[in-house]
């Protein structure tokens, strides 16, 4: 995980002291915990085939983020869906995957 700079530390200093107050308003609140609780629940069962080459990948980068394997494929692919996942070129790709494998 990167370090995070002086204005990153300083938003956290000022959160830890309690100096942070929200400006969202009721309305919004209430839509974005609406949001979330629609967005957390997960009702459809899918079955993939993987290679065990990228399945041991996925599970490596799970345990380094610190999330169950499962949970970040969901993650993935609830990222892509909703446009929030942009492509690397290659060759940064071809070095992650050096990066990760054993």
């Amino acid at each position: 995980m990167p370090k995070a700079d002086a204005y990153e530390n300083e938003v956290l200093h000022a959160y830890e002291k309690g100096k942070l107050k929200s400006v969202a308003t009721k309305a919004e609140l209430t839509k974005f915990k609406a949001a979330a609780r629609a967005t957390g629940i997960k009702d459809k069962r899918v079955n993939i085939r993987l290679s065990s080459g990228d399945l041991n990948d996925i599970q490596v980068r799970a345990l380094e983020e610190g999330v169950p394997y499962q949970t970040l494929i969901a993650s993935v692919l609830h990222k892509y869906v909703t446009g929030r996942l942009t492509e690397q070129p290659e060759i940064v790709v071809k070095q992650a995957r050096g990066k990760y494998r054993s």
